[in-house]
Formats: structure tokens, C-alpha cells, sequence
């Protein structure tokens, strides 16, 4: 590669790339860890992206109408890193980039949501950022269809590596994108052949240029360091109306001995290698330093948007002021005050009626009444609408066709969903939600666990949620699947136990701002529980008496979901031979753990013996049967202890002795009764 003669070419660009490059050769050297050859390598392409053509203003990053970057290729985190420092970002100091993967730093490894502002997504994980992009562009969609352009009118940018492009998940997002022709989504694929382990054709011969023209989206592909290049193939890539790959042919570690290695891919750190790459860019500054007319330059590039921006304010300012304040409802993510008078005015209706559905039919009888006062929600299923009860007539469908519609089809993605509609929340203003089988919780999994770790609030509706899918078989009965969502930092996760628990869930799950739930719903019908109207919410506690013991309290039976009617039947078996026997339901740990313990001493007391009961695996359950006041000798589990089998349900819970009757037993031994 002739460094000299890309210097030459255009060197007021040149320049202003390189101080990318030596900024992150600085920074990595420092840390002695990180990534150091993608911020090289495309740094000509976030040059010429962010001079003339993102709509950003660094002084308000969080304007609502601002052109959105994806960092998919999130190993990279210098490239974002330098260009908030260079570009005048409040909070990106010298000292922040010099502190680069030190605890308490803002400069984390990997690019963190709500750490530095301008970074929209946490990407790391490969292929979860190209995915966020999709769902950022349907969001962008959708509000400019609802609020029209002069107020939503902008580009999702993405730079995804080689390595994004091979994990799964890609498939997913680019099938999508295609399929609902995401014109305002431009993904730059930086194409320098190499991998960890070497270059890309050892484990890869994919096309992939031919992969993206055939899942519908128009393909250039440049030198990926000649400026003219890149701004012409970006200009041509905004005027399609097909989502836009650029394929960038660029040079890893440019510049340096490891230049197009696998060894340019990591931290590059020895100081004869640095020195060596910064004399071939004609840089002769100290570490960290960058000349004041350049950094002017860059501040000047940083604030290149603010006058898109005070257009913006000015036509937002001339909206009513009722559209003013939904929008801005919308994107600060409150409830409408209705929500709760809905909510309570639903469950007076359910324990009067006393339905028999399953939870998955009652999360639909939540939503019904919800989607109609909350317009920001998209829905959505991964090919399994009609199981998952997510479509409500009110939505209409989100197709190329109907931007306004609300529900997306997203065919068989449950990853994609996931990690698409993590993005849909971080755009803002739009509240997704999607449904699968609870089991297919392993395929969400990487994305769901990106929405605890981000503080995001997106909905996960997984039906099917035990043995009770019956004769679909152990493949389909998610046995370990409540363990894992529970194990999962800052995550709610539900399981109620009828209709009036499912639409408190919902109530409390769409007031959070910083987490996602998990509502677990069965397939099969439930009686409803809660019999006697209630106004206060008592999902939110996490876990309540339900009923309590006629007569002296000798045991506690604690369950969700399917189990708690279970657990009422065992208690009149058990209340007729004089055993007082107090029933809780437990709908949400996460939320009860959150209680004080007086509230959770008054539920669960010491001294009576306690049997939890929940078809799935026990673990994590002692935490409630002997961790909070009781004992291990005094305390039992009914529930699964392997996998599942192919059969009806009802025959499923006698087998594996899920039952009123083995509960009443289980009690019995305890006391010494049996």
C-alpha cells in the first residue's frame, strides 16, 4: 500500500483520518489491550462519513431527528472513541481516551450504551449492531410515516466487519432489511479479509456482495481509502430506495508492519511498530497530541448539524402543543395516565368474569386494551402470531406498503427480533415488543441479554412456557429457561398465574425505563385465580398471599404460572385434614427480591415448612424455600428434575408428579404427617 501517495492525494483528509489512527495507537498502548486495526483501517471512511454526511450535532446528541452511527464491529471502539474527542463531545475528555479499558473510564473495551453519548448501541458481541441498525431504521420509518418528515427524517449508518457478517444473526437483519426495503440504512462493510485466526477464505468463501443484491439491497463497492470514493458511493447509497451496502476494500492496521495480518486485528503495542506506522503518516507529535488547528477542525465537523438541528427545533416548536407533548412522551419513554384506570378497569372485568384462558390468550387481552391509548408500540412475532397472541386488530401490519402500521412480521428470526427491536428501542419513540416459544429463548438469548445489560425497555412475550406444550415434546418444553432469564441481571421476569397477574405484568413491565421483562405465558387454560377485585397492583410486590392459612399456619406453598392453581388444590386437600396452609404467588422474583424485608418476612415467615412448586428445573429456588427465614430439612420442590416427553399435558403433570396430590403429600412428609 503507497502511503505517501494517499497522503498526497487529498492530505487536508489525510490528515484528519490520521489523527484517528494515532489516537487509537495511542490509547491501546497505553492499555496495553484493545483492538487497534479496524479504527485504522477505516478511519478514511469515518472521516469522510461524519465531514459530509451525518446530520449530528456533538452539542446535543440526543436530538431526536439526528442521523443514527453503529459501530457493529464494536472491537473497534477507538474509531468511535477518537471521533467524540476530536469532534468536541462534552464528556469524551483526553482524559477518558487516555484511560482507555480502565475501570471507571467511560472508554469501556467495547462501545457501551449510556456511558458516552453519541454511542447508540452496546455492540461487541458480532452481528448485534447491524441487527440494532435494522431496527433503528424500521423506527425511523414508522415516526416518519406518524409524524411526517419535517419533524423524522434521517439515515441509520452501520459499520459491520467480516466477522459480523458471518455470525448468524447477519442472515437475519439483512433477509429483514431487505425484505421491508429500509432505504434510510446504509451499512458500510469494512472488507480487509481478516479474522483472528487469519484471513477470512480459511473459514469463509461467502459472496458477499451477491448475498446482499439477493436479499434486496443495491451493493457499491469502493476503495475504502479515497475520500472521493467513499462520498460519491454514500451520496449514490442516500438516493436508493433499498436499504445500501458499501463495500469498502480497506487495509487493517494500515500503515504498520501488521498491516493486513491477523495480528493487526489486536493490540498493537510494541513502540518500533507505532513509530513506525506514525512516520508512514507523516506525524511527528507526541502521544495523545493533536495539533490545535486540527482538533479545530474536527470541533468544527462536530457541530457541522447544529443548524439542521435549530431548523428542527423551529418546525417542532411550530407543532400544537399536544403533539408536542406526545412526541415527547413518547421518547422519554412515560406512560399515558391512562394506563393504570385501564388496567384496573380490565382486572375488575376478569375476576368478575372469571375466565378460563391461558396466559398467552390473556397477555392478548392485555394488549387489546392497551395498543389503542399507547401509539408508540410496535408488536410483533417471529413466524408464530397466532400462537403468540402479539397481533391486536388495531395495529395494522408494518410493511414498505404501510409505514404506519405497528405490527412486523418478522418471520423465522427470533434472534433477529430480538436484536432488532433492541434497536427500535434505542432509536426512541417507538415501544416493541415481539413473541416466540419460551423455548426458543436459547436463539433470543445473545439480544435479550444486551437489553438487561443496555437498561432498555423492551418486551419479550414467550408462550409455551412448560411441559404443559404437551405433545410437541421435550424439544419444545423450556425446563431450564426460567432459571436462565432469572439468572439474568436487571431483567423482570413474569409468570402469572391468570389474567388479572398477566395484565398486571404488563402494567408494571411498560412503566420500567430501564430494564426489559419477560412475560412467560402458558398454552394451556388457566382458571382465574384472583377472584376478588383488587385496584393495587399485586405483581408489582413480586410475590403476595394469595390465601392464606384458615387455622394455624404449618406450611407455605409458593408457585407461579400454571402452578398456582395447583398449589389452591393442595391447599383445600390439605386445609380439609386440618393442615393450615397459606398459598403465595410468586409472579415476578425480581420484583419481590426488591421488597423490604419486613413485606417479605410477612409473606414468607419462619417456622411453617414451605413447597415450592413450578414445572421447570428447581434451581434458584432455594433462595425462597430455605434462604429467607426457613429450612432445608423443612422444605420441598415439586417439579421437574429433567427434560420433558411427548404427551397431553394433563397425562405430563401426572407423570412427572406435578399435582395437588403429591404437593399435599410432599406437605405431609414434612410435618412428619404422612
Amino acid at each position: 500500500m503507497d502511503i505517501a501517495a494517499l497522503a498526497q492525494k487529498n492530505p487536508a483528509h489525510w490528515r484528519r483520518a490520521a489523527a484517528i489512527r494515532t489516537l487509537t495507537l495511542d490509547a491501546v498502548a497505553a492499555a496495553n489491550s484493545g483492538h487497534s486495526g479496524m479504527p485504522m483501517g477505516m478511519a478514511d471512511v469515518a472521516t469522510v462519513l461524519f465531514e459530509k454526511h451525518m446530520s449530528f450535532d456533538v452539542t446535543t446528541p440526543d436530538w431526536p431527528n439526528r442521523d443514527r452511527f453503529i459501530l457493529s464491529a464494536g472491537h473497534g471502539s477507538m474509531l468511535i472513541y477518537s471521533l467524540m474527542y476530536l469532534m468536541g463531545s462534552e464528556d469524551m475528555t483526553l482524559e477518558q481516551v487516555k484511560n482507555f479499558r480502565q475501570l471507571g473510564s467511560i472508554t469501556a473495551g467495547h462501545p457501551e450504551y449510556g456511558h458516552v453519548k453519541g454511542v447508540e448501541t452496546t455492540t461487541g458481541p458480532l452481528g448485534q449492531g447491524i441487527t440494532n441498525a435494522v431496527g433503528f431504521a424500521m423506527a425511523e420509518e414508522f415516526l416518519r410515516a406518524k409524524w411526517g418528515k419535517k419533524i423524522i427524517d434521517h439515515y441509520t449508518y452501520c459499520i459491520a466487519g467480516d466477522g459480523c457478517l458471518m455470525e448468524g444473526i447477519s442472515h437475519e437483519a439483512i433477509g429483514l432489511a431487505g425484505r421491508q426495503e429500509l432505504s434510510r440504512l446504509i451499512v458500510f462493510w469494512d472488507n480487509n479479509n481478516i479474522t483472528i485466526d487469519g484471513t477470512v477464505d480459511m473459514s469463509d468463501r461467502t459472496d458477499q456482495v451477491a448475498r446482499f443484491k439477493a436479499a434486496g439491497w443495491d451493493v457499491f463497492e469502493v476503495d475504502g481509502h479515497d475520500p472521493e470514493a467513499i462520498d460519491a458511493a454514500i451520496t449514490e447509497a442516500k438516493a436508493t430506495p433499498r436499504p445500501a451496502m458499501i463495500a469498502c476494500k480497506t487495509h487493517i492496521a494500515l500503515g504498520s508492519s501488521a498491516q493486513d495480518t491477523s495480528k493487526g486485528h489486536g493490540a498493537l503495542t510494541d513502540a518500533q511498530l507505532i513509530a513506525d506506522a506514525k512516520k508512514a503518516y507523516g506525524w511527528d507529535y507526541a502521544p495523545f497530541e493533536i495539533p490545535a488547528d486540527l482538533k479545530a477542525e474536527w470541533e468544527a465537523i462536530g457541530t457541522r448539524g447544529r443548524e439542521t438541528r435549530e431548523e428542527w427545533e423551529t418546525r417542532f416548536a411550530l407543532m400544537s402543543e399536544g403533539k408536542q407533548k406526545e412526541f415527547t412522551r413518547a421518547f422519554a419513554g412515560d406512560m399515558p395516565k391512562k394506563l393504570t384506570a385501564t388496567i384496573k378497569a380490565l382486572k375488575k372485568q376478569i375476576s368478575e368474569t372469571q375466565p378460563k384462558v391461558a396466559t398467552r390468550k390473556a397477555s392478548e387481552m392485555a394488549l387489546e386494551v392497551i395498543n389503542p391509548i399507547l401509539p408508540e408500540t410496535m408488536g410483533g412475532s417471529a413466524d408464530l402470531t397466532g400462537s403468540n397472541n402479539t397481533k391486536t386488530a388495531d395495529l395494522g401490519v408494518f410493511t414498505p406498503e404501510d409505514r404506519k402500521g405497528r405490527y412486523v412480521y418478522y418471520g423465522i428470526r427470533e434472534h433477529g427480533m430480538a436484536a432488532a427491536m433492541n434497536g427500535m428501542a434505542l432509536h426512541g419513540g417507538v415501544r416493541p415488543y415481539g413473541g416466540t416459544f419460551f423455548t426458543f429463548t436459547d436463539y433470543a438469548r445473545p439480544a435479550m441479554r444486551l437489553s438487561a445489560l443496555m437498561g432498555i425497555n423492551v418486551q419479550y412475550v414467550m408462550t409455551h412456557d412448560s411441559i404443559g406444550v404437551g405433545e410437541d415434546g421435550p424439544t419444545h418444553q423450556p425446563v431450564e429457561h426460567l432459571a436462565m432469564m432469572r439468572a439474568t441481571p436487571n431483567c423482570l421476569v413474569f409468570r402469572p398465574a391468570d389474567a388479572v397477574e398477566a395484565a398486571e405484568a404488563w402494567e408494571v413491565a411498560l412503566s420500567q425505563k430501564t430494564c426489559p421483562s419477560v412475560h412467560v405465558l402458558s398454552r394451556q387454560n388457566l382458571p382465574t385465580v384472583r377472584t376478588e377485585h383488587k385496584t393495587k397492583n399485586l405483581t408489582a410486590q413480586g410475590g403476595y398471599v394469595l390465601a392464606d392459612a384458615e387455622g394455624k399456619r404449618e406450611a407455605i406453598l409458593m408457585a407461579t404460572g400454571s402452578e398456582v392453581s395447583i398449589a389452591l388444590a393442595a391447599r383445600d386437600l390439605l386445609q380439609a385434614e386440618g393442615i393450615g396452609t397459606r398459598v403465595v404467588s410468586m409472579p415476578c422474583w425480581e420484583l419481590f427480591e426488591e421488597q423490604d424485608e419486613a413485606y417479605r418476612r410477612r409473606v414468607l415467615p419462619g417456622g411453617p415448612v414451605r413447597v415450592a412448586i413450578e414445572a421447570a428445573i428447581r434451581f434458584g429456588w432455594d433462595r425462597w424455600l430455605f434462604g429467607e427465614r426457613g429450612k432445608r430439612e423443612k422444605s420441598g420442590f415439586i417439579g421437574m428434575h429433567g427434560f420433558g416427553a411427548s404427551a397431553p399435558a394433563g397425562d405430563l403433570y401426572t407423570h412427572f408428579g406435578i399435582t395437588a396430590e403429591a404437593t399435599a403429600d410432599k406437605v405431609k412428609a414434612l410435618l412428619g404427617k404422612g
